[in-house]
């Protein structure tokens, strides 16, 4: 595009308007392909779960939020697209008056990025609210914060892929740090550490009446999901964007993703009524599938995932809670064995820690033991809107 093109372009008119059709909708779910067209590391949503999570007839956490969706036109153009979220029930629960946005997409262009976030401002402020923060969805198990390390690494499911200036964008507006996340990489030893193996054995003596249960069936797990979601319930209550799961959030959570498990690679620890007490739960890395897929299911694109995940040699972390009754006896290092051990069996070499908040200092220092280092840093905005 030669330098007059460009500033013609940039003369005309944006107009931010919301999504109202089905059409909308497209376009709106679609944009970041095309935004990435050229990003290798960039993996497509899952499209089929991307329709259901923005339905608000399928997705319950609709109707505990205040929610707009927003594109950002140039002529008949989509140059951008960002979500706004007033999580009603967080906001009360936390003592907070904050919005939210999420899936903010657009190319380098601060005019357009300015436009987008300011009609979002616009917006939290009509519906009162004092601050704004984001990129974060509905909870933190959906994807949050811009990447700000870590460009040259591959997209994890679950967590967002930017390029750089998309945080530039957005603290040429005033953003400030609001929390960073951290992703550590764990290289998978060729045998289980020395020290590990004390407090192994030393946990297994003091827990006679715990028993760590492994699965090779789907359909075995599927009893033990309410359960496994209502201890992290329980456990999470202070975590920085977590809301409980409602009953019907669990199944549209287990739908949409356990599918996608290995259940090798689901340990559950209970105690003697079958109670469950700790969990972990990890996948295998799938993302070249979904880029060979192109984010379709079908009709060829499930294969070229559960390929993926075959020849993959990463093991990613989802999920995983200590009941506070049984934290600092050893559980996190029971269910840590198993987990090595079925990593080795399908052949994994490396772990992604998944996503922790920079100040959860004793989850850090455990990954840190283990020889993990830091290779993603996440950073969620926010600035005041009064």
């Amino acid at each position: 595009m030669d330098q007059a093109t460009f500033q013609r372009k940039k003369l005309q008119t944006i107009e931010i308007r919301e999504v109202k059709t089905r059409k909308d909708l497209h376009k709106f779910i679609h944009l970041p392909a095309e935004i990435h067209r050229n990003h290798a590391n960039w993996v497509p949503p899952i499209y089929m779960d991307d329709w259901e999570f923005f339905d608000p007839r399928k997705n319950k956490s609709f109707s505990s939020c205040d929610t707009i969706l927003l594109l950002a036109w140039r002529e008949k153009k989509v140059i951008g697209r960002i979500m706004g979220i007033i999580h009603r029930k967080y906001n009360e629960k936390h003592q907070e008056n904050k919005a939210r946005f999420a899936f903010f997409e657009t190319w380098n262009d601060q005019e357009v990025a300015n436009a987008l976030i300011q009609a979002i401002e616009n917006w939290a402020r009509k519906n009162g609210t004092d601050r704004l923060i984001g990129p974060l969805a509905f909870s933190d198990k959906d994807p949050q914060g811009f990447l700000i390390e870590g460009f040259d690494e591959p997209a994890v499911i679950a967590s967002n892929c930017n390029f750089p200036y998309q945080t530039e964008l957005v603290a040429n507006m005033g953003y400030l740090k609001e929390v960073d996340l951290v992703v550590y990489q764990i290289r998978i030893p060729n045998e289980i550490p020395e020290f590990y193996l004390k407090i192994y054995e030393r946990a297994v003596n003091q827990n006679k009446g715990l028993q760590v249960l492994e699965f090779t069936s789907r359909r075995k797990v599927k009893p033990y999901i309410h359960p496994v979601l209502n201890l992290l319930n329980r456990t999470f209550t202070e975590i920085f964007g977590f809301i409980p799961f409602t009953e019907a959030e669990m199944d549209d959570f287990a739908n949409r993703y356990l599918f996608l498990i290995n259940p090798r690679f689901i340990k559950i620890v209970v105690n003697e009524q079958n109670e469950v007490v700790a969990f972990i739960i990890g996948m295998s890395h799938i993302g070249e599938g979904i880029q060979k897929s192109k984010g379709y299911l079908f009709p060829f694109g499930i294969f070229r995932i559960f390929a993926a995940a075959r020849k993959s040699k990463q093991l990613n972390l989802l999920l995983g809670a200590i009941d506070p009754v049984f934290r600092g006896k050893g559980l996190d290092v029971l269910m840590g064995v198993k987990m090595l051990e079925s990593a080795w069996q399908q052949g994994k070499t490396v772990i992604d820690s998944h996503l922790e908040l920079e100040t959860n200092t004793k989850v850090r220092a455990e990954m840190e033991k283990m020889g993990g280092r830091v290779y993603k840093r996440f950073r969620i905005f926010g600035k005041d809107l009064r």
